[in-house]
């Protein structure tokens, strides 16, 4: 079992133990990435080269490594459809192709203060609007389980990552099941979390009484720690 299959809780406590470093949970996700990714097309945008120098400054910069968040060093990837400041969100359009976000969504605020590693914006459905990640400006993405299936949607991006080992844990949106379905065709976990629990700032909006930021993972555990920090 590879570090990429582990689920947060486990790699946190074993950082914490000083059995892996930052860096091999990186260089691990970065290996599954280029094995499955041309295959699944669950990546609109990368960010290898930054989250390994992430990964090296928070080795060199923690004194303390029984202190540090939960999520300090941990791979997440963010559905395509959420700002993160100076990366491209395209919402799955050509339409936004080139729009750069100039600001962070409050959720990922949130994860940058606790030293999260932001390590790419995932495909959907264009706009979030679809049930199965097949109507993306930047291609279909397969189920990383049976490449001739969908992975569900509109978040099927995230759910798919997941599963494959391209990130640890994800964000992704839901506004009518697009976060629980990718999850279930998927065999991960996702959670929609109750209205008005996780602040929508930076979700570009689909349906906004009914849209809301979930989290998928690995393990039930581990969307109650990225719901905890978000």
């Amino acid at each position: 079992m590879e570090l990429c299959d582990h689920s947060i809780l486990d790699l946190h406590h074993r950082i914490k133990k000083r059995e892996i470093t930052f860096t091999d949970i990186i260089a691990s996700v970065a290996k599954r990435i280029e094995e499955k990714e041309k295959t699944i097309n669950g990546y609109i945008t990368l960010f290898l080269e930054s989250a390994r120098k992430q990964a090296r400054n928070l080795a060199e910069s923690i004194k303390d490594f029984e202190q540090i968040p939960i999520l300090t060093g941990i791979p997440i990837a963010i559905k395509d459809n959420i700002c993160v400041k100076d990366a491209l969100t395209t919402c799955g359009s050509k339409i936004l192709a080139n729009f750069i976000a100039p600001y962070d969504a409050t959720v990922i605020k949130r994860l940058k203060k606790d030293q999260a590693i932001i390590i790419g914006k995932t495909n959907l459905d264009e706009f979030a609007m679809g049930s199965s990640s097949e109507t993306s400006f930047y291609g279909p993405v397969a189920n990383p389980h049976n490449p001739e299936l969908v992975p569900g949607g509109s978040s099927g991006g995230s759910a798919a990552v997941v599963a494959y080992g391209g990130a640890i844990a994800a964000l992704g949106s839901d506004t009518g099941g697009s976060v629980r379905q990718p999850a279930a065709l998927c065999g991960v976990v996702g959670l929609k979390p109750t209205y008005g629990r996780v602040s929508r700032y930076g979700l570009v909006a689909f349906a906004s009484s009914l849209d809301q930021i979930g989290q998928i993972g690995k393990t039930v555990k581990d969307c109650a720690i990225l719901l905890s920090t978000i």
